[in-house]
């Protein structure tokens, strides 16, 4: 049996197992949130009204049955791209159209993000316009949804074409350690797009303005400077012009950290529930979780470099996913490798997944734990609770859903965790 054919028949059965994994999965949540949608969990009977238990869960069975529907379109989408031939076609197209070059490289990484695009579009209009919609979170207009998506468009390419072309002179002209100074030059980019974002590319989406609630910037500046953490600003965004969710985070690096709330945030908590809201996200920063997921991105994709640059020469690696490689020296192979390395690692990671996920619900109970240290635990108990019955998150996830999928626990852990601290 030639390597191309185990490499095919490998893909072919991890794609296989992982939809049928995936729908597994989503069946056990739906089926786990319907039976208990009946009545409110005992430790919330008293703070979470029936209506707003049974709110949480219609809206997560109605996203798991969305979400199966569209994991079906992508593994279709897939195999489309890669068993079927889809990728080989437009790159031959193009090479006859273009007779290779950077200039056919560049137009191939284009023409795949924009059919890509085109063809999940019904699904963002659907869960946008139809199910958030549904259930009252959607506040975009038409309009301001196309403008998002042409602004979206233009600052993908404006930033995507300049790396994608630094990224793909470096493979072909860096000799065989071209995926060193590729990983080098990528996180780079990270790093400066960290920067970047807050200041220059946020703002045209959202309006920040300072934060003026003169009792709760008392309460956050103080406890800022309780735990040592220094922020260029405090700021709020109109999250409530696209949705009626909430939240908070940390943004930028370096100097250009700061700290953004969601003005629905602010109309939901009181100044004490968004101190503690706020002492969670400074629990990440003083347990330097950022710092070590930052650590961890940098090695996962220093592997994924060095393995997309032995995997690029195989011939195998080509034609195992339906791609003929170019066998000229003036048409490279090296947009066809990037593209079949970003569809393909994919399929075979989704199996590991459940241990970032462990991993992150761990931070998050630490996170939890140095918020009660520095504020109240009966106040982040009263905003988690505001934030999952506004946010219609589900008290009664299915427990291996959550183990596989979940990035923060279920809110009767974190609850039980804060009570018993």
């Amino acid at each position: 049996m030639s390597y191309s054919l185990i490499f095919t028949t490998a893909f072919a059965a991890a794609l296989v197992l992982g939809l049928l994994v995936k729908f597994w999965l989503a069946s056990r949540q739906v089926r786990h949130v319907a039976r208990h949608r009946g009545a409110v969990p005992a430790a919330f009977e008293h703070k979470i009204t029936l209506a707003a238990h049974q709110k949480a869960a219609d809206y997560t069975i109605a996203k798991a049955r969305f979400g199966m529907v569209e994991m079906a379109w992508g593994t279709a989408l897939l195999l489309g791209w890669t068993l079927l031939g889809g990728l080989d076609v437009l790159n031959k197209l193009l090479l006859a159209w273009l007779s290779g070059g950077m200039v056919q490289q560049l137009a191939l990484l284009a023409a795949f993000a924009v059919i890509g695009g085109l063809l999940e579009l019904p699904f963002t209009l659907w869960q946008t316009f139809r199910l958030e919609e549904r259930f009252g979170f959607n506040k975009m207009t038409f309009g301001l949804w196309l403008r998002d998506t042409v602004v979206s468009a233009l600052i993908g390419a404006a930033i995507g074409l300049p790396i994608a072309t630094l990224i793909l002179w470096i493979m072909g002209a860096a000799g065989t350690l071209w995926w060193l100074w590729a990983w080098v030059a990528w996180m780079g980019f990270n790093l400066l797009l960290m920067i970047v974002y807050p200041m220059f590319i946020a703002p045209l989406y959202n309006k920040f303005k300072p934060l003026d609630d003169p009792t709760v910037k008392e309460r956050v500046t103080a406890l800022m400077a309780r735990c040592g953490f220094r922020a260029k600003g405090l700021f709020v965004m109109d999250g409530s012009r696209r949705s009626a969710h909430a939240n908070a985070y940390f943004t930028g690096f370096g100097a250009s950290k700061r700290v953004v709330f969601y003005d629905t945030l602010l109309r939901q908590l009181n100044a004490a529930e968004m101190e503690a809201v706020l002492a969670h996200e400074l629990g990440h920063f003083k347990h330097r979780h950022i710092v070590k997921r930052l650590a961890a991105m940098f090695a996962l994709s220093l592997a994924g470099f060095a393995l997309l640059g032995w995997v690029s020469t195989q011939v195998w690696f080509y034609t195992g996913l339906g791609v003929q490689p170019n066998m000229t020296p003036t048409a490279p192979n090296n947009a066809l490798a990037l593209l079949l390395f970003m569809l393909a690692v994919p399929v075979f990671g989704f199996f590991v997944a459940p241990l970032p996920a462990r991993l992150s619900r761990k931070h998050e109970f630490e996170a939890d734990a140095y918020a009660v240290a520095q504020t109240s635990s009966a106040d982040l108990s009263a905003a988690l609770l505001k934030l999952y019955q506004d946010n219609a998150s589900t008290l009664t996830p299915d427990p291996v859903f959550v183990k596989f999928y979940y990035s923060h626990p279920p809110a009767s852990e974190r609850l039980a965790r804060m009570t018993a601290a």
